[in-house]
């Protein structure tokens, strides 16, 4: 298991203060705001520590409320909403200097059978035909970015074009972004941590897709924006560490906001998780 790998799951491993109450950390004191799919993250945790282990997660609907402080501690109350024969719900809020900066809403369904059909996978190239993202970044700005980039809990490795290449060649603006994702390391046989971890990862990427349409990137010194709402639905059982193909585009921005959706394909071509994102990004 990698180091960033480990400081990514000590960073999961939520303190309960209450029965219902939990506080997470931030990993990294000199940055603006804390990572998104952090808070998503931890606060699936809290809410799956409340439930039984035989009903998994199947939805979550969040909302990013205000940036969050990442020299501060962040809370998390769960509030059970409903515990049912079939499903449970909990919903989350994350409090920092007294406020919500987050909530979700989390769904719980006990397995049952019922009508099966999914979308096929897209033909793409396997893992590992495809160079790490810090390869790609190395060739793009030098060995320093190795470094800074090699650091990364998540194995990720773009299919298609980088934002930083498309910026630079239009010839390569899409609306369409296909990864290989996958945690870098061996995880233990926690079917919840594995759900976290996917979404934590799970908005790594995905408003890229809004920015390749444009030739934008978060780097590019005129490109600003946030994660504004995440919904998610998990179809099937996967394991995180194990190759997952994230199939993304953006059909709509308008308005300084672009919407994004994705699916997730285990790497034998069954879809195990949906998600749906809508971001604010602003040029100047």
């Amino acid at each position: 298991m990698s180091d960033a790998l480990d400081r990514l799951l000590d960073l999961l491993d939520l303190e309960q203060i209450e029965q219902n109450i939990f506080r997470g950390r931030s990993p990294d004191e000199t940055v603006e705001r804390v990572f998104g799919g952090q808070v998503a993250g931890q606060a699936l945790v809290a809410a799956g520590r409340t439930v039984p282990p035989d009903r998994p997660v199947h939805s979550l609907h969040a909302y990013f409320i205000r940036p969050g402080d990442p020299t501060v501690p962040l809370i998390y109350l769960v509030e059970r909403v409903r515990d049912g024969r079939s499903f449970t719900t909990r919903r989350v809020s994350a409090i920092q200097h007294g406020k919500t900066i987050f909530a979700l809403s989390a769904s719980f369904h006990r397995y049952e059978p019922g009508v099966e059909h999914a979308e096929p996978m897209p033909e793409v190239p396997s893992p590992d035909a495809i160079p790490p993202t810090a390869e790609r970044m190395e060739k793009l700005f030098g060995p320093s970015v190795r470094e800074w980039y090699g650091g990364n809990p998540i194995d990720i490795r773009h299919i298609g074009p980088l934002t930083f290449e498309a910026e630079r060649d239009p010839s390569l603006r899409t609306t369409r972004n296909l990864v290989w994702l996958r945690a870098d390391g061996d995880l233990p046989d926690d079917p919840l941590l594995h759900v976290c971890l996917v979404t934590y990862a799970s908005d790594m990427t995905l408003l890229d897709s809004v920015l390749l349409a444009h030739g934008l990137s978060w780097a590019d010194g005129r490109t600003t924006g946030a994660s504004l709402d995440h919904a998610m639905w998990f179809h099937g059982p996967f394991r995180a560490d194990r190759w997952l193909l994230y199939a993304q585009d953006s059909p709509v921005a308008q308005g300084a906001l672009g919407l994004a959706r994705g699916e997730m394909y285990t790497s034998d071509g069954e879809l195990v998780v949906s998600v749906v994102q809508e971001g604010l990004v602003r040029t100047s």
